[in-house]
């Protein structure tokens, strides 16, 4: 069996980590370096940065918190928000990160997962995908700009895309989960994570260690990414990572 990873995501606004409800009544969680430093010694597989105001107030990724994070982490970690060129994704990767998200910049120009997988090999290329449930057409829909732009594009259709186009991982956030603590969408990521042959990173929904049992004993998901729960010290990784594998899921201890 193929071991499960569990991920922090620290959303960084404005230098400080913030968490919310479907990406709104954001509230500070602290300082991103010291968080993912803890996070490190508690034994998380990964951490995801995420900048969730770069591409709505135009600005560039944080490479500074990259550099004091790299500094920092024994753990693999990936950056995010506001990266448009393989150029600023080489300044990221040379500041420190191990891999890039994209999302907002590659759902408006595609070209830039292919642009990017063959400068840096798809293993470094993340696309984030924000998808929300539309009750009209019984389906899921792609939003960019932190959520604030919903797209005609189904999530399932743009996953497979980026796949094609050389994205190494698709990380697939629940806008109508997010912050709720109800549970991944576990339809959604059965939907995705069945469809495309790289890892899918779970998020939004986790409230508890039985939703990371669900996610993976249900969909295919190779990761479980989670916030709140883990900012606020509702769970610790190491009780969820404890829960998992008395339930039979493989993870590293």
């Amino acid at each position: 069996m193929v071991t499960k990873r569990i991920i922090p995501c620290l959303d960084v606004k404005d230098g400080r980590v913030v968490k919310g409800v479907s990406f709104v009544q954001l509230r500070d969680a602290g300082d991103p370096v010291e968080l993912a430093a803890q996070y490190d010694r508690e034994q998380a597989d990964e951490l995801v940065f995420l900048d969730i105001s770069a591409s709505v107030e135009g600005r560039k990724t944080m490479v500074h918190v990259v550099e004091r994070a790299a500094a920092e982490l024994t753990i693999p970690f990936t950056v995010g928000g506001g990266i448009g060129s393989v150029e600023e994704m080489t300044a990221l990767l040379r500041a420190g990160a191990d891999k890039v998200s994209v999302n907002t910049a590659a759902v408006l120009r595609p070209e830039l997962i292919d642009e990017g997988a063959r400068r840096f090999g798809s293993q470094c290329i993340v696309v984030a995908i924000d998808a929300k449930y539309d009750q009209e057409s019984k389906d899921w829909y792609v939003y960019t700009h932190g959520g604030r732009k919903k797209t005609d594009i189904r999530a399932l259709d743009w996953a497979k895309e980026a796949v094609e186009r050389g994205a190494g991982e698709i990380l697939l956030t629940s806008m109508d989960r997010d912050g709720h603590k109800n549970g991944f969408d576990l339809p959604l990521l059965d939907q995705v994570t069945t469809a495309v042959n790289v890892p899918v990173i779970a998020s939004g929904g986790a409230g508890e260690a039985g939703h990371f049992v669900d996610v993976f004993l249900e969909t295919k998901a190779a990761a479980a990414l989670a916030a709140s729960i883990f900012h606020f010290q509702e769970i610790s990784i190491g009780e969820v990572k404890r829960v998992l594998s008395e339930r039979g899921v493989e993870v590293r201890c």
